[in-house]
């Protein structure tokens, strides 16, 4: 005995089955490299429009698979993670239409396109992918709704009715699906890590290399948002502070990771004090910020000897810290030995322009260490200029940009500041951090943007401890202290104002997704009743919650399906509508009364012809088969209302 012949697509079915896979790949390629993505959309275009006429050869696709790995290869390297299977994925799902010939391959495409929103999760949690990855899934369904039809060589319903049935089937698992995010039980720790990402985001490393800030400082994502519970620091104060580097090869500078192993040391904190919450956006590393200078490590967290914040594990998702800072009145009034020899470091054989200078300037100064802070800063002032376009340097670093170049932007500075302490022996360190924040008026916070990365430079002044100085601001305190958008606010109107008001309306609705969302972990699950004055939840409490709530939702759904399945005839759903608004003036029908028979009962105790009509035209068209306009008929059931006439 045969098979039977696969059944072959139509053109609509084939069209919504494509259209289907498009809107499933669109979330992914959004998270993908943009040179990347453009040309996995473009080849699943072109694989679509040439496999229409019939299968693509085999020697075609082997071809084409070769390509797609060459590209993401050029793309992301060889280096494995979670953007590289998401890209393989996508350039996969891109050429599948080249095997859409039959039902089945349509239903097998459509089950491999829905791997693709859940693979953009591990790229982006945001509102735009769920929601877009919401409408792939519906889109799904009415394809196999259509793929079905074709099958069943059935009617093919209006399409507003088709979609009725699916809002209706994502509407019923929604329940459940809600009781499952509020109460199946989080874990505070994951059991396993996800792989890290090939191409990193960008943030905050444990180096400064010359160029190597520039992607960074053309970004304007945030990097985090900031709710403060009191006072709000001056602008001159909203330094947040990230990784210390204290080490300088000639070219680079590199932080001392064990400084992570010893413990903070002394400071004598200023009377002022900020508390404030932060919302850090994902970056795959562990470096954090606070506000400029931390007074402890918050839980999952860790201060190091230079006052740095390490979390415990990679930053892989938006997180959230609560903490307290305060500016130094003396920071580190002392320093050992080996903490001094770290601060004056410099390799042999660089610069030899600016240790001329700095000797100079020495010999000059005496021991009078502010002074030449204050004669470098004076310098920078009168002769350098801020820009982002500065060449990259050569083997003397320092010496070209101090001496030649004289601009360049705070990676410059820094840097060359720093150097230039050194040499004249006055303990300095290079601070990597953000720099200002823009107040989103909506709902009163701060969002740090990548573009706000920024260096400084600490000098150690006996008395003091480190002292923060931050020679860009010498030459471009706007770009410390003032922002685009602090200037638009202040000037902008018409479309600028609009596009401005329109931006941090976004942006607020992005933070409150953060908030309700994506910011729920295990300890705010356990809170979750507090707010009516119960105690916090166990994860055993959660279960038993959780469970009662899903038998109460699922056999809500068997109800529903069941009532569906009974009244799928429209005729049939509008007749017991009738009854219904019958049963509520005492004349209900019995379950095992003709439809007829109930009719003129009705009639009998209060007059109802209308009734009366109404139901043999409705036994006609259903039982008897006699032909019946069907859009009339129903219009006249929904219509139709009980007479007002007397009961006898």
């Amino acid at each position: 005995m045969t098979d039977p012949a696969p059944s072959l697509l139509d053109r609509h079915a084939r069209g919504w089955a494509l259209a289907s896979t498009a809107l499933a790949l669109l979330p992914l390629l959004l998270q993908l490299p943009s040179v990347l993505a453009a040309t996995i959309a473009g080849v699943a275009l072109l694989t679509a429009v040439v496999s229409r006429r019939g299968l693509l050869p085999v020697t075609v696709r082997l071809l084409l698979v070769l390509a797609m790995l060459a590209l993401i290869y050029v793309q992301m390297g060889i280096r494995p993670g979670r953007d590289t299977g998401c890209a393989l994925l996508a350039a996969m799902l891109a050429i599948k239409s080249s095997e859409l010939h039959t039902l089945r391959d349509a239903r097998s495409l459509l089950g491999f396109a829905l791997f693709a929103p859940f693979a953009a999760f591990l790229l982006d949690q945001g509102p735009l992918t769920t929601l877009l990855a919401t409408l792939a899934g519906a889109c799904a369904l009415l394809s196999l709704q259509r793929l079905a039809q074709v099958e069943g060589q059935s009617p093919t319903p209006a399409l507003r009715m088709q979609v009725q049935g699916v809002l209706r089937l994502l509407l019923i698992g929604l329940p459940l699906a809600m009781a499952t995010f509020w109460l199946f039980p989080r874990l505070s720790q994951p059991l396993w890590g996800l792989p890290d990402r090939a191409v990193s985001r960008p943030g905050l490393s444990d180096s400064m290399e010359p160029g190597q800030w520039l992607d960074l400082m053309a970004d304007d994502t945030p990097a985090l948002r900031a709710q403060f519970h009191g006072p709000v620091p001056a602008a001159e104060q909203r330094y947040w502070r990230g990784p210390v580097m204290t080490h300088f090869d000639g070219r680079s500078w590199i932080r001392d990771r064990r400084n992570e192993e010893r413990a903070p040391v002394p400071v004598q904190a200023g009377a002022q004090r900020w508390n404030y919450t932060i919302d850090y956006e994902p970056t795959d590393r562990r470096q954090l910020v606070a506000l400029d200078l931390p007074g402890s490590a918050p839980a999952g967290a860790r201060l190091t000897a230079d006052y740095s914040l390490v979390s415990d594990r990679p930053l892989a998702s938006l997180s959230r810290w609560t903490l307290q800072s305060a500016p130094p009145q003396v920071f580190a009034a002392s320093l050992s030995p080996w903490q001094r020899q770290l601060s004056l470091q410099l390799p042999e054989g660089f610069n030899p322009r600016t240790a001329a200078l700095a000797r100079q300037w020495r010999a000059e100064a005496g021991n009078d260490d502010a002074a030449l802070v204050r004669r470098s800063l004076d310098w920078i002032r009168a002769e350098f200029a801020y820009s982002l376009d500065a060449e990259l340097p050569g083997r003397n670093a320092v010496d070209e940009f101090l001496f030649d170049q004289k601009i360049g932007f705070c990676e410059h500075f820094s840097s060359a500041f720093v150097v230039l302490m050194r040499n004249a022996g006055v303990p300095a360190r290079v601070v990597t951090g953000f720099a200002g924040g823009v107040r989103n008026p909506i709902g009163n916070y701060w969002v740090v943007r990548r573009m706000d990365a920024h260096a400084w430079a600490e000098v150690w002044l006996p008395g003091r401890g480190w002292v923060r100085v931050d020679p860009t601001a010498a030459v471009a305190p706007e770009r410390i202290y003032d922002t685009l958008e602090d200037r638009l606010g202040a000037e902008a109107g018409g479309m600028q104002g609009a596009w401005l008001q329109t931006g941090q309306a976004m942006d607020w609705l992005r933070r409150g997704w953060n908030e309700m969302v994506l910011s729920f972990d295990a300890t705010r699950q356990q809170q979750l009743l507090r707010p009516l004055g119960m105690p916090d939840l166990s994860p055993a409490q959660l279960i038993s919650s959780l469970v009662v709530i899903a038998l109460l939702a699922l056999g809500a759904m068997a109800w529903v399906l069941a009532r569906g399945e009974r009244e799928r005839d429209p005729l049939l759903r509008a007749w017991h509508r009738l009854g219904r608004r019958y049963a509520k003036q005492g004349l209900a029908r019995e379950p095992s009364e003709p439809a007829m028979e109930w009719a003129r009962r009705v009639d009998a105790r209060r007059s109802d012809p209308a009734l009366l009509a109404l139901s043999q035209r409705f036994v006609h068209a259903r039982y008897a088969g006699t032909h019946v306009d069907h859009a009339s008929l129903l219009a006249d059931l929904r219509r139709h209302r009980p007479s007002s006439g007397a009961t006898p």
